[in-house]
């Protein structure tokens, strides 16, 4: 978030650029047709340009005002001013927005028109986990279970900004003070909270935070019985929308009060599947098949417990051996969750990614095209969709569904790298390079708070050996593999970051580990051009041999 000192106060709380109305509180520029979300260090590169409209600003002057207290690489500026002018529809041979001055620096060239001090300055928010205040300390799934909760109800208002699960729950068990909670992940409010659960007795208490001053906004307590547990997450997601001035519609209403389950037993076992399923790792994913499978079998007519269950299926046959059982139970429980609630988007992105299994393209783009329909924000409906367009070979609607992605959750780190290498693909370097850096940069800041994360690792490395920097990028691909070694996905993307850095042996010394471990996805080694650096080698085509004659049962 930008460092609002005093002279830029106004500028930052809400102005107009030209046709382009901005909100840097939301994160957000808007004309008459279109609303683009902009990251928040490259939004408070134009919020600096703004306060000085017309004036050539130096390099360093921008830098300092925008990083005062990061040190950053030479390329970031240039990449900020980049992705200003993609966002705003300017021309660096014919600004009409932003000038470069040859060796100064930059100006602002459009006209500048402040809003006031209060245009939607408390509309973004991060939940963050709720603390476990129960006496044997075994809480710690059900207070994530209830922030999750509260998060996914406050992504059904429009007119509120949330950081994603991910970003929030870094800061689990971490004693940073909200003010940099709240400028780490760009909003403006801060929720948090703490549980107290004994037997069927519940205390709630949450609190709401002014994130640049500390202050409180609301705060309330719930002595409730357990039953009453959905009753108390609408009851904290109005008192937000009532507190931030945020008028819900009746869809809003209506989305935010809906109740999953009338089994406590069977929520209970879905929020410990959702613990286990967020690990991203097979054996926590075998887990987690465990318990949403208890849920249903409590309650089963739980839609989100089949959606979980059909996830978990399609996980394993991608990552844990493709056969052909994972495949067809994860397309029945998607369609149950379906039938169960049409009006699911968690269901249908379920069933897109399920159905893509079976190479049943256009249904599952179809299911994918409803999920987002009902779910705009769902960031799985995009993500989920350009991975099915780009299995297709459909690569500008794969990048377009990537950039969306992006937009609908600005800390992602796998939308920007992954479309980097189509950008690649379509002869699109520039852009490749653009969205590189920043999923570098989201990658840096995810792993501040998650240095343990592989898959972060591994996926940034894979941009930073792209952009050349070698030595980084090998570094973190070795801090991947000493984290989860046996793991056939790691070892598979570490395969590609050694075959673009040229370490060929050691590349298909990782493809063969991560066959051997269960990886059986033979098109990926066919297709993916970071591995076609292998396409001559014996190794390569001994393994592809290998696998076409240890295919899976997959009865």
């Amino acid at each position: 978030m930008f460092v609002r000192r005093p002279e830029v106060a106004a500028v930052a709380c809400g102005f107009r650029v030209g046709e382009w109305l901005i909100e840097p509180d939301l994160n957000r520029a808007t004309s008459e047709d279109r609303v683009v979300l902009i990251e928040p260090k490259v939004l408070d590169v134009l919020v600096c340009l703004a306060h000085r409209p017309g004036e050539v600003l130096s390099k360093d002057q921008i830098v300092q005002t925008v990083w005062h207290d990061t040190f950053v690489s030479d390329g970031i500026l240039t990449y900020s001013i980049s992705e200003l002018r993609k966002a705003l529809g300017d021309d660096a041979r014919n600004p009409h927005i932003i000038q470069t001055i040859s060796r100064k620096g930059y100006r602002l060239v459009a006209p500048v028109q402040l809003l006031g001090t209060d245009l939607h300055s408390q509309t973004s928010i991060a939940v963050l986990s709720f603390s476990d205040m129960s006496p044997q300390k075994d809480q710690e799934y059900f207070c994530d279970g209830i922030a999750e909760e509260i998060i996914n109800s406050l992504m059904q208002i429009g007119g509120l900004r949330v950081a994603s699960r991910t970003s929030s729950f870094a800061f689990k068990g971490k004693s940073e003070d909200i003010r940099t909670i709240g400028k780490k992940l760009g909003v403006m409010t801060v929720l948090e909270g703490s549980v107290h659960k004994a037997g069927d007795q519940l205390r709630i208490m949450a609190q709401l935070i002014d994130a640049e001053n500390g202050y409180h906004l609301w705060s309330e307590r719930f002595d409730r019985q357990l039953k009453d547990i959905f009753a108390v997450q609408e009851e904290i997601s109005r008192s937000i929308a009532r507190i931030l001035k945020i008028t819900l519609s009746p869809g809003e209403r209506d989305a935010i009060g809906r109740v999953p389950t009338i089994d406590l037993g069977a929520y209970d076992y879905y929020l410990r599947g959702k613990q286990f399923f967020h690990q991203y790792k097979r054996k926590g994913i075998e887990f987690a098949l465990r318990m949403f499978s208890q849920a249903i079998e409590l309650d089963p007519n739980y839609s989100l417990a089949w959606a979980g269950i059909s996830d978990c299926r399609s996980f394993l046959y991608l990552y844990a051996g493709s056969h052909q059982v994972h495949r067809e139970q994860a397309i029945a429980a998607s369609r149950k969750a379906i039938d169960l609630d049409p009006k699911s988007a968690e269901a249908y992105a379920s069933r897109g990614v399920a159905l893509s299994l079976n190479s049943e393209y256009e249904e599952a783009e179809q299911a994918l095209a409803t999920a987002i329909r009902l779910g705009p924000r769902l960031f799985e409906a995009y993500y989920f969709s350009a991975r099915v367009a780009f299995v297709q070979g459909k690569l500008e609607r794969a990048a377009e569904l990537y950039e969306k992605a992006s937009e609908v959750n600005p800390q992602d780190y796998q939308s920007p790298l992954l479309v980097a290498q189509i950008y690649d693909d379509l002869n699109r370097h520039e852009a490749a390079a653009d969205s590189r850096r920043k999923g570098v940069l989201a990658v840096e800041a995810r792993l501040r708070l998650n240095p343990d994360d592989g898959r972060a690792l591994y996926m940034g490395a894979n941009g930073l050996v792209a952009l050349g920097e070698h030595e980084k990028g090998l570094e973190w691909a070795r801090q991947a593999l000493e984290l989860d070694p046996a793991d056939p996905m790691l070892l598979y993307n570490v395969a590609c970051i050694y075959s673009l850095a040229g370490q060929v042996e050691d590349a298909i010394d990782c493809l063969e580990r991560s066959v051997r471990n269960g990886l059986t996805e033979k098109r990926w080694l066919e297709h993916d051009s970071n591995l076609d650096p292998l396409r001559q080698h014996a190794r390569y085509h001994d393994l592809l041999k290998y696998m076409d004659q240890n295919r899976p049962n997959h009865n």
